[in-house]
């Protein structure tokens, strides 16, 4: 589930916070990058269970209006669709999910007011009356009901982001990405394997692993060379100058293009750039794009960067 984006993404964070917080503990500060990519994997798993969360609510709801002194007919024989939702079911049952909820005790049953509120959002939409209006009942269309939920309800949530960023401070910038996971793993999800549904893996394999470990080590033991070289084509600039957020994008971006062969350095150009417009100045994306894009020309004229 980690992939690069986030793991260039988590490596800029921790690197300025490395200088910002003046540690020079290499080994302690690697261990907290590696910490701060299982919280974003911890997300992945807390927001799968939200969307449990939200059906079990559903359920309550129901149960509330069966046991009134007087229930009406709608409150008697409900509709029974949402609850019974056969994604919803597979996902509740999944064994690695029931594991995670098991080792980490995270629920959401403290957040009652948080998924009240969402449900009633859920329930007043199209997508939700017109999927109970339909008799089809089939596992496509309810797994289909729930990345359309997802999507329009929870990817872009303020008020989600804000409960989320009070449980972890590592979570400010995650979700946008885990978000892309989880919708991921919705659609990856197939009736036949049952409770037995792989989830996206913390890693995709070693080699993801080795790149954080390897990228993060050279961005910071490398870093006078590397902050050399922005020096010297930003000739018109004083570096101190310079937003610091820059120099760390830079300085990363620089540490992947010389010490991952493999990597095109469009890519790492493209990577960083969208980092820069995304998490710093303004005018940052196009001060990064060009400062780069003048250090990869002289160092392939230098014969010093031998790639495409």
């Amino acid at each position: 589930m980690i992939n690069r984006v986030l793991i260039r993404l988590k490596i800029i964070q921790i690197v300025y916070a490395y200088y910002q917080n003046g540690s020079k503990n290499l080994d302690s500060t690697e261990k907290e990058l590696f910490f701060s990519l299982s919280k974003a994997y911890d997300l992945y798993n807390y927001l799968l269970m939200l969307m449990v969360a939200l059906t079990n609510y559903a359920q309550k709801r129901i149960d509330v209006g069966k046991n009134k002194l007087a229930p009406t007919p709608e409150e008697l024989f409900p509709n029974m669709k949402f609850v019974e939702n056969k994604f919803i079911i597979q996902l509740e049952e999944n064994k690695q999910l029931l594991d995670y909820a098991s080792n980490q005790k995270r629920s959401w049953d403290d957040e009652d007011d948080f998924i009240k509120s969402l449900y009633e959002k859920i329930v007043a939409s199209d997508i939700y009356k017109e999927y109970m209006a339909t008799e089809e009942q089939t596992y496509e269309a309810d797994r289909e009901l729930w990345r359309k939920l997802y999507k329009t309800f929870i990817f872009n949530n303020d008020e989600l982001d804000a409960l989320l960023e009070d449980k972890s401070l590592y979570w400010n910038d995650d979700k946008c990405v885990v978000d892309t996971f989880v919708l991921k793993t919705i659609k990856r999800f197939d009736e036949k394997n049952g409770a037995n549904q792989p989830l996206l893996p913390e890693f995709k394999d070693e080699e993801d692993k080795e790149f954080a470990r390897r990228l993060f080590r050279r961005s910071i033991l490398n870093c006078d060379y590397y902050r050399h070289l922005i020096s010297e084509n930003t000739r018109n600039w004083d570096l101190d100058r310079v937003a610091f957020m820059d120099v760390v994008i830079m300085q990363c971006a620089l540490a992947e293009i010389l010490s991952f062969p493999n990597i095109p350095i469009s890519v790492s150009l493209n990577e960083y750039v969208d980092i820069a417009k995304m998490y710093s100045t303004p005018k940052s994306g196009s001060f990064v794009n060009g400062t780069l894009d003048g250090i990869v020309n002289q160092l392939k004229k230098d014969k010093k960067l031998i790639k495409n």
